[in-house]
């Protein structure tokens, strides 16, 4: 990612905040975490990690546009993925919860770690989230494959 990329990033993401200038000020001098309320540039499907993750390895292909902001909690074992705003929407499936107006989201800058919390997609300031249904076709599939896989895992 260019910094102009981190740059736009950093913007788009702070812009969420009360006072972006303090975001930004946390980022760098501060923990490094900032929470940020979902519902007015994004929501947020937060799944369980190998559902996550292979999910984004699913949304990679060149057929699909490329994945939009995509966060992981190595402490919580969760994997977040980013999408338009939804008051109404709803998300139904086992382990997965929606976060939308309302609710907040401790979020670290796009171009580092911190703690517990990894950008594995940063956003890059375009706006560009998941589509809904893009990633909702994605975690069926994922769910599918986790499903066969687990009696093999077990045995």
């Amino acid at each position: 990612m260019t910094n102009t990329m981190w740059t736009q990033g950093v913007e788009w993401l702070a812009a969420a905040a009360p006072d972006p200038r303090a975001c930004k000020r946390q980022w760098d001098h501060g923990d490094g975490i900032v929470l940020l309320e979902a519902g007015r540039f994004w929501d947020v499907l937060s799944v369980p990690e190998r559902l996550g993750l292979l999910t984004l390895d699913l949304l990679w292909q060149p057929s699909l546009p490329v994945p939009g902001p995509t966060l992981v909690d190595t402490a919580a074992r969760r994997v977040g993925f980013f999408l338009p705003p939804d008051p109404a929407g709803r998300w139904i499936g086992a382990g997965l919860r929606y976060t939308t107006k309302g609710a907040w989201v401790a979020v670290p800058p796009p171009y580092r770690a911190a703690r517990f919390l990894e950008w594995l997609i940063p956003p890059d300031g375009t706006g560009a989230l998941h589509s809904p249904a893009t990633l909702e076709l994605a975690l069926r599939q994922a769910n599918g494959t986790l499903a066969v896989l687990a009696p093999v895992c077990e045995g």
